[in-house]
């Protein structure tokens, strides 16, 4: 993964999204979608949510619909003990 699609975010009008750096889609639809990232997990939230274009191997995702708020959380890190 390059440093360009590493970590990219692009909202048009609330209503196409744009992600670069994605890893894996933990959740997904109408309402709520949920992206592992190379910076973090996101969560997408909004309405009529369609997932436009996923590639994995370029790291890009595509979600359209009334996007009404995303967000990033903590990145998990590896080799962390546990209690």
């Amino acid at each position: 993964m390059t440093a360009e699609n590493s970590g990219r975010l692009t909202l048009e009008g609330r209503k196409k999204l744009t992600l670069t750096g994605a890893k894996e889609v933990l959740r997904f639809d109408e309402e709520l979608a949920e992206l592992d990232t190379a910076l973090g997990p996101v969560t997408i939230e909004g309405t009529e949510l369609k997932l436009k274009c996923l590639s994995l191997d370029t790291g890009t995702v595509v979600v359209e619909g009334q996007v009404q708020s995303f967000s990033y959380g903590q990145p998990r890190r590896r080799g962390r003990w546990r209690s």
